[in-house]
């Protein structure tokens, strides 16, 4: 998935699964001698909430500038971080589908009639 692909509209998906899925990754942290499980923050690192909100603007300038934003941020992203989202939000290349897969549209068409 190249960067120019994105819209305001599909920036916006994806970067809210983004969103969830670095908050997916935790790290053990000690705590008052306590072993805890913290959420991962990698995308307020990132500047993704405001990369979001951006996106969401009501103005177009600003979700022009937040989609600059995000296809800035995408192209930094290691694949398998890229692929969980476009996973998650039902992307897919159909040219990497099987011929088995339904949703590739390389199947032969067959005529009810000819059966």
């Amino acid at each position: 998935m190249e960067p120019e692909t994105f819209n305001t509209e599909t920036a916006l998906e994806a970067a809210a699964e983004l969103r969830r899925v670095l908050a997916a990754r935790t790290h053990r942290k000690k705590v008052l001698g306590q072993e805890v499980l913290v959420p991962g923050q990698l995308g307020e690192a990132l500047q993704l909430p405001r990369i979001i909100n951006r996106l969401q603007s009501k103005q177009q300038r600003m979700r022009d500038q937040g989609l600059d934003d995000f296809q800035e941020l995408w192209p930094t992203l290691s694949a398998a971080t890229r692929e969980k989202v476009l996973n998650a939000i039902g992307w897919y290349d159909p040219k990497d589908l099987s011929w088995e897969d339904k949703r590739s549209n390389r199947r032969p068409i067959v005529d009810p009639n000819n059966s």
